[in-house]
């Protein structure tokens, strides 16, 4: 986990698809007037330079951002996300990428606020950094499931807790489960939303069943492809776990899904779905 860094994958497929539905989650919070709470377990650097050479190294963000970056038939649903990029480049640049933290930053009001979680010290550092002075938003230097239970419930009641692990472990599905039904324990209200790269068929059933035997009801399960089912050189596809996701969003999502999976996908490939894992 400490080796792994964001920027050799930055504003990629997976970055698009889970920072816009993260975008579509933070604003459904703000239909009340009452403060929420915002915990990112696994925040990174917060911003990334596209032009670095470890991003340029793939170069993961021409088949991801750069693919819709500048089309004129985006959906409305879209628009706070690209809001949140272009506010970090000049004009229609796009050479800064801006990680979870920064997206969802711009779109908190002032009675809201941010708890950042980050292993690595370096990356911890470069946030803190980033977030000086920023009344709303506290860095920590802490495991991102320990926060699960350092930081739930929070005293506004009102939360969403995103889990965006690098998923470069083994028995990542394992843990990411563990974290939620112990989240869940601690705060059964709040809104999770926990991202997941899709894998062979056997380990995502295995995935599924572990979390239907969970008990935990309202999660809905978002996934999107952008290469064909047999596709062996790297990460397809990837998807989200939406529990307790606020009222409107599965329509948006799969509006969202509709138009991003054939702008983002390759070869002619790919698929999306959004079903309910578990209901009522």
């Amino acid at each position: 986990m400490l080796a792994y860094r964001h920027l050799f994958h930055a504003g990629n497929f997976a970055d698009v698809f889970k920072h816009s539905l993260l975008t579509r989650l933070v604003l459904a919070f703000e239909k009340k007037d009452k403060p929420f709470f915002v915990l990112d377990t696994h925040a990174g650097i917060g911003r990334y330079d596209l032009t670095h050479e470890w991003a340029l190294k793939n170069a993961e963000f021409r088949d991801g951002i750069a693919m819709v970056w500048g089309r004129k038939d985006v959906p409305d649903e879209f628009i706070p996300y690209f809001e949140a990029i272009r506010g970090e480049n000049a004009g229609n640049a796009l050479r800064f990428y801006p990680g979870s933290p920064r997206v969802v930053r711009r779109l908190l009001r002032p009675v809201d606020r941010m708890v950042l979680v980050e292993l690595n010290k370096k990356d911890c550092e470069h946030l803190g950094g980033l977030f000086g002075g920023d009344r709303q938003t506290t860095v920590h230097l802490m495991d991102g499931y320990q926060s699960l239970k350092a930081f739930l419930p929070p005293k506004e009641r009102r939360g969403l807790i995103f889990v965006d692990s690098s998923f470069d472990r083994a028995r990542e599905f394992d843990r990411l489960t563990g974290g939620l039904v112990e989240a869940h324990r601690r705060f059964a209200t709040g809104v999770y939303a926990l991202w997941y790269p899709v894998m062979e068929p056997l380990a995502m059933r295995a995935f599924e069943r572990g979390l239907i035997e969970t008990g935990i009801r309202k999660i809905l399960q978002l996934e999107i492809s952008v290469l064909a089912e047999n596709w062996s050189g790297g990460m397809r596809g990837c998807g989200m776990l939406v529990v307790n996701p606020p009222f409107g969003f599965e329509v948006q999502a799969r509006s969202m899904l509709k138009w991003l999976q054939p702008a983002l996908s390759r070869e002619d490939g790919g698929s999306q779905r959004v079903v309910w894992l578990a209901g009522e």
